[in-house]
């Protein structure tokens, strides 16, 4: 059959089985694998180990040789003693949840079209839709050359889990995760993030206690006043890369301070609401291949005397860590903070004329039914590190999916494109004459 008769197959089959696939969602959806380098159960703790070994399960179940690097990652190759030609790399591990969810975060909710669970667009969905494409691929009999699958257990923490399986086995020359968007996301901003703090001490506020995570928008902001008082600023949660789709409730209440300290003041000043460039910092910067840059006041919490706080970074690829870092930290100490912490990444950029990049947009044409070109994005996904490879799938730039957010979720519709973009994807690279 020709490749239009192939995807047509492929759809055939992933509606035959929508309920199975689910079924599977499910399972790895209902596993809370929030990754802790400080558990007892090394190196991420006991959940980020049971989703691995569900993913080693399942690909053992399909026929793959599967291997285990020591609860960092796991891997199945789908053909033995080949070297590879493709690889798909997705992690296991979640950010955390509040307690403001609708559904249950680790269970799988269907409601109107939509799957709903922490997950389920990063990365457990874009997982599940990878391992039923090899069954489907398995299932039709297709001649395939090996192509290898990498479950990773901490790309939320940093990607320890693959600065450790590389320290094992090498990527194949292909490799793409579905840890962005579609069509093809072949330039990742550089990132900056900074921790901060400072002796706090304040005749009217006892404590101050928003954000969760530093590349997530903070949706809500406790202060306690020595009146008595609690007062909560609510915003909406977004991804840090993503600031626009959020609406911040640190530089919420900030905005609407009327209070004399200095902290706070500089804070209300350097990072007004609804900004989301970081120019009042003197950032703002913007080219013509990545975009306008991100800029997030994220986490801002009392604790044992200080006022401590988290900025995510999101910038163009004609800049530089050292440039970006060095300048927000002279913002931030110019109001009289200290800097905790600063870490970053280098920007990432594939060559959109590269065959490997052609290929995937010739798989995103002949399923999505449109032409497909590539992208640009703020978030890091898990291959930023990894020279010539690129993120494919699995939202699309329209959609606010809340990754990293309450009520997160991916639609049947975007699900079932994800079904077929990876088996086409796969099936595109691999398959032999």
């Amino acid at each position: 059959m020709d490749k239009t008769q192939l995807a047509a197959a492929f759809a055939e089959y992933f509606d035959k089985h929508t309920d199975e696939i689910l079924a599977d969602l499910a399972e790895i959806i209902g596993i809370e694998s929030i990754a802790d380098e400080n558990a007892d159960v090394k190196p991420f703790g006991e959940g980020s180990a049971k989703a691995l070994a569900w993913g080693e399960d399942k690909m053992k179940s399909l026929g793959m040789v599967t291997k285990n690097f020591d609860n960092y990652a796991v891997r199945g190759d789908y053909v033995s003693g080949e070297e590879p030609v493709l690889g798909i790399l997705a992690h296991l591990d979640t950010v955390p949840v509040s307690s403001n969810w609708s559904f249950p975060p680790f269970e799988l909710t269907q409601k109107d079209g939509v799957l709903y669970g922490r997950g389920t667009i990063d990365d457990k969905g874009p997982a599940t839709a990878v391992l039923w494409a090899v069954k489907a691929i398995r299932e039709m009999g297709l001649p395939m050359k090996n192509f290898r699958v990498i479950f990773g257990g901490n790309e939320e923490n940093g990607c320890t889990d693959m600065e450790y399986y590389e320290n094992c086995e090498k990527f194949p020359p292909m490799v793409f995760t579905p840890d962005g968007s579609f069509p093809v996301l072949n330039c990742e901003k550089g990132m900056v993030h900074m921790t901060f703090s400072a002796p706090f001490e304040d005749s009217e506020i006892i404590s101050i206690d928003a954000g969760m995570a530093i590349n997530a928008i903070p949706d809500r902001c406790a202060v306690t006043y020595t009146d008595g008082r609690d007062s909560l600023t609510v915003g909406l949660s977004a991804h840090g890369s993503r600031p626009e789709n959020g609406d911040n409730a640190v530089t919420k209440f900030l905005a609407g301070y009327e209070g004399t300290n200095a902290l706070l003041l500089g804070l209300k000043k350097l990072f007004p609401h609804g900004e989301f460039d970081g120019k009042t910092c003197g950032l703002g910067f913007e080219d013509n291949i990545s975009g306008k840059m991100t800029c997030a006041l994220t986490v801002l919490k009392t604790k044992d005397g200080r006022l401590n706080g988290g900025i995510d970074i999101r910038f163009p690829i004609d800049r530089s860590y050292a440039e970006i870092s060095g300048i927000i930290k002279d913002a931030v100490c110019g109001i009289g903070f200290e800097i905790d912490t600063c870490e970053g990444m280098e920007p990432h950029y594939v060559d959109e004329d590269s065959d490997f990049v052609q290929a995937l947009l010739r798989v995103y044409e002949r399923v999505k039914g449109e032409k497909g070109s590539c992208i640009a994005e703020g978030g890091i996904t898990y291959v930023h590190n990894t020279p010539g490879a690129v993120a494919f799938g699995a939202e699309f730039p329209w959609e606010n999916n809340n990754m990293h957010g309450d009520d997160e979720h991916i639609s049947m519709e975007t699900f079932k494109l994800n079904l077929n973009m990876y088996a086409n994807a796969i099936a595109e690279i691999c398959m032999k004459d």
